[in-house]
């Protein structure tokens, strides 16, 4: 009895390893590839798959979401003898699990050496100042190589980015100097700019100032002559109004003479011929007021008291 139950418990514990072989379950967005005696059979798509076992094998199983591989920098030659280091991304998607496990050895080596190849070919007619602002020509023709050289290989490429690119450590500082150099000529520029707008400004603020300063000085000038002028009119029609006669006149103009010789640079003034007359007019005024008075004028000296100078001869 023994030996049968061993017998039985052998067979069970094959029956499940056969059944477990049987079964394959292939996750979401993978594949398995199938082979038969060493033959590729069928691929495996995701859900519950029967396979049968000890005669179907698993030979791969290869995940079909997009993967994001980063490749170690790489030294590249530009046109113009410069070394380079560049960084490189790789966005790729296996579409062919066939292809992928049969066209190629390692689809990911593949990858990385025409990476390489392609992006020395294409920095190599490009000199250093147009490499590294040309990132997206260089991505755009990479990607257009990669694509065709892996469709065979049941690979789609998405997308391809350049990481760093780093020039020289010498280079490097000649750039900066250069980018200095630049920044400060456009802050020389600017500030000699924001200058030169200040002194347009100002000029123009003092040449309005000094328009509107003459234009009120003008109508101030303008306004005061016609003031003085209003006056002289008024003073005029009020002398010829009231009818003076000489003796007013001349005492009228005797009180003006201070105001004439009035001023430091009034060094020499002109006595008009007319003074004698309005002196003779006044002094018979004032003759005829002391003669009311019955003496003589002030400041007039009497006949007794003239005396004759000798005369020096």
């Amino acid at each position: 009895m023994q030996p049968v139950i061993i017998v039985l418990i052998i067979l069970v514990v094959l029956v499940f390893i056969a059944l477990i072989k049987t079964i394959q379950v292939i996750p979401q967005a993978s594949a398995a590839i199938v082979e038969r005696f060493g033959r590729y059979t069928r691929t495996l798509n995701a859900g519950l798959n029967i396979v049968v076992p000890f005669i179907d094998t698993i030979r791969n199983r290869i995940d079909l979401r997009e993967q994001v591989v980063p490749f170690p920098p790489q030294p590249v030659i530009t046109q113009d003898n410069l070394v380079v280091n560049i960084d490189t991304v790789i966005y790729y998607q296996v579409t062919d699990a066939r292809a992928a496990t049969y066209e190629v050895a390692s689809y990911i080596q593949a990858i990385e050496q025409l990476t390489v190849t392609t992006l020395r070919n294409i920095i190599g007619g490009m000199d250093l100042e147009r490499t590294l602002t040309s990132r997206e020509e260089i991505n755009a023709a990479l990607r257009g190589v990669l694509d065709e050289a892996t469709g065979k290989w049941g690979i789609r490429v998405n997308r391809v980015e350049l990481k760093a690119i780093e020039p020289p450590t010498s280079i490097q500082d000649s750039m900066e100097k250069q980018m200095r150099a630049d920044r400060d000529k456009r802050a020389a520029i600017l500030q000699a700019e924001g200058v030169r707008q200040s002194e347009i400004l100002r000029a123009e603020g003092e040449k309005q100032s000094q328009i509107l300063r003459a234009e009120g000085e003008a109508k101030a000038a303008a306004l005061r002559a016609e003031g003085e002028a209003q006056a002289v009119r008024t003073v005029f029609e009020a002398i010829h109004a009231g009818d003076p006669d000489q003796k007013l006149l001349s005492y009228q103009y005797l009180q003006m003479l201070p105001k004439i010789a009035e001023g430091d640079a009034n060094k020499l003034w002109i006595v008009p011929s007319e003074i004698g007359d309005a002196l003779k007019g006044l002094s018979g005024a004032m003759g005829n007021f002391g003669g009311l008075g019955g003496g003589p004028a002030t400041g007039t000296v009497p006949p007794q008291e003239r005396r004759e100078k000798p005369s020096i001869d």
